[in-house]
Order: C-alpha cells, then structure tokens, then sequence
C-alpha cells in the first residue's frame, strides 16, 4: 500500500478523551452474555482488540435498566452488581492494552417481545405501541415511562463513569427505542413527544440532558443515529441537508459531543451534488466530529454480505477511498466492524501493508466469540 495512512493514526483528543488513533471497534450484538452478564469470554474478546490497536472500543449494546429495554437473548445488562462487575474487567483489560473504550447503552423498545428475557411477561414498550409504521406491537409509553427510561440511560452512564468507561455511546439509531421517537412511522403521538421533529427529538434531548447532568461537562457523549431502520432500509429522518441541520443542532445544543452517523456503506453519498457521506455532512452541519463507519475493508454490507448471504466469506476491499475521506478530513473517526470482529490484528496487518494477510470475514465466525 502506498497511501499515506497518517489519519488513521494520527491521535484524537477531545475534552478528557484521548485516543491513540481514530480507528474505533463498532458496536456489534454477539449474544454471548448468559444471565445478561459479560463473562470473562467477553473480558478477553474486547481485549484483543485493544491488543491489536484499536483506539476505541464501543461495546456491544449493553441494556439499561428498564423492564423492557432488552430484546435478545444473552446480551449484557448495564445494570446490577454482576453485569457491572464483568464491565469493569472488560475496562480494566482495555485499558491495560493501551485503548479506550465506551459502552453503547441500548433500550430496544418496540422490538421487543413478550417472551424474551428477563421477564418474559413483559411486553415492548414504545412512542406509540407500533414496530413498524402501521405494525403495532406493544405498549405506547406513558409519560411517567418516559421519564423512567430517562432515568435509567442517565443512571447507566454515571455508572459508566464510575467504572472507568471513557465515554458512553447513546444508541439512538436503527429502529430501536430512541429511534422509534424520532421517526414519524412509529411516533403516532399527539403530545408534547410527537409530532414535528423537534416534538419528537424530545425524548432524546431529555436523555441526553439527563447523561449530561450526572456527568458532568468534560464526561464524552456521543450519540448513534441513522437514517436506515432495520424495520425499512429506505427510510429518511432527514431528506436535505436542511432538514439534517434542523435535526443535529438541538441534539448537538443538548450535550452530544461526537455523531456516529451509521450508514451501511461509507463511500456512498447521503444527499444529491455532493460525495459527502452521512458522517460528512454531519460534521459540516454541526461543527462536532463525527465517526463514519460501513463495511470498512470490505465490499459488501453487513445485511447483503453477511445476513442474507449465502457465501461463506465477503470479498475484501482496500481503504484508499476511507484513508482519503479522512484526509479531506469529510470525518474524524472511522468505526469498523466485521473486519475486526474476524480479525483482531486487522489495523496491525493495515498499518504494515499485510491487507493480505487478514483474515475474511466468514458468516461461521459469528458462531463464537474471538
């Protein structure tokens, strides 16, 4: 490789953050959590990673303590004397081997369903009881259930805070609890929460106030969103970079400090005249870093290549076009994930010119934790 790699490992410092490059270990559900509690398997997978480089673990998502908040068997709990004790050697181990690293708190909302663990008496909770615009599912939140899972987002990062974390990850994209508020498919209300777009970023702005609250003004937030829901791959929050501008900056006034804009491509442009991708106009409309993350060293996107793919390994690409985005500096941080998830040494083997040497992402190899 002949590319000046130089962003990638150039170092990030924010307020109190201080990463050793910019490349980032994105959140990725693995369901190897059993009682929803990080075992020493997860100890040692999240340590890999720090082994290999990675400047910034965001862990998997990581539920906060909310009846409802879960929708997967064998995810971790962000709550309880267990849960958080396996999350501070999971810190601990991070930190040791030189990276940094954010929990992503996670409330899944009307993805839910009765049956699923903890209590499968419990049904998903969500703006307006709806999965899915016109699918219902669950229970509309009341306001009292608002401010209850409020609560319980600002309780997981004071907690997180005081376990060591650098920083926590608000999960507010993809179709889950966050999301469904934001989106006019699933935000059926006719209150203060629902409506216009600024009825419907309430909740997150509360959330995000709250964090901010208990902890403190230098604390990291960063805050995961999309455009794309898992419910419908063509959905749009925003349709022009004017809209996309009258989302960012409430949440940005509210105390985000870092977008992770989640696209499943990062090459692809989000608006018409223009090679910006989401992260990239993220950050020019907002004047905060963003992350940009999507099928890095790969060609194919995590739903094509991976879920509905019959192959057994995605074809990997090169990342002269990532190393030039960055260079232009469209986005401050880049976030990978099957290629790491395979793969822990995959920034060593990027950083010598080994791209030869990693390993192909294989569907098998989430069958294990590595």
């Amino acid at each position: 490789m002949t590319m000046n790699l130089g962003p990638l490992f150039d170092p990030f410092e924010l307020n109190d953050l201080k990463l050793r490059n910019r490349v980032a270990m994105a959140p990725m559900t693995r369901n190897f959590s059993p009682g929803n509690v990080p075992g020493e398997n997860v100890v040692d997978y999240y340590r890999r990673r720090a082994e290999g480089g990675v400047g910034l673990l965001i862990t998997e998502g990581t539920t906060v303590n909310h009846a409802a908040a879960n929708g997967y068997e064998n995810v971790p709990a962000f709550h309880g004397t267990d849960a958080l004790a396996g999350w501070k050697k999971v810190v601990d181990a991070v930190h040791d081997a030189g990276g940094a690293i954010f929990p992503q708190l996670w409330h899944v909302g009307a993805v839910r369903k009765e049956g699923m663990e903890p209590d499968p008496s419990v049904p998903g909770y969500s703006p307006s009881g709806f999965y899915a615009p016109g699918k219902p599912n669950g229970k509309a939140m009341s306001k009292e259930d608002i401010a209850d899972v409020v609560n319980a987002f600002a309780d997981a990062a004071q907690d997180a805070k005081a376990l060591g974390f650098d920083g926590v990850e608000i999960h507010g994209a993809h179709g889950y609890l966050i999301d469904q508020f934001f989106w006019e498919g699933t935000n059926q209300r006719d209150d203060e929460y629902g409506g216009s777009m600024a009825n419907r970023q309430r909740f997150a702005i509360e959330i995000i106030e709250a964090v901010r609250h208990r902890v403190g003004p230098d604390y990291p937030i960063m805050l995961r969103f999309s455009q794309w829901k898992m419910q419908d791959y063509d959905a749009k929050l925003a349709k022009t970079p004017e809209e996309l501008e009258a989302f960012l900056k409430p949440l940005a006034e509210a105390g985000v400090d870092i977008f992770h804009a989640s696209t499943r491509r990062f090459w692809e442009p989000e608006f018409e005249g223009s090679d910006l991708n989401l992260a990239g106009w993220t950050q020019k409309l907002s004047g905060k870093p963003t992350m940009s993350v999507g099928s890095v060293g790969l060609t194919e996107d995590f739903i094509s290549g991976t879920f509905a793919s019959k192959k057994d390994a995605v074809e990997q690409s090169g990342i002269d076009e990532l190393v030039e985005r960055m260079n232009n500096h469209e986005f401050e941080l880049i976030a990978v994930g099957r290629a790491l998830l395979q793969d822990p040494e995959w920034l060593v083997k990027v950083k010598e010119g080994r791209i030869g040497d990693v390993e192909p992402f294989a569907k098998k190899s989430l069958a294990k934790l590595y």
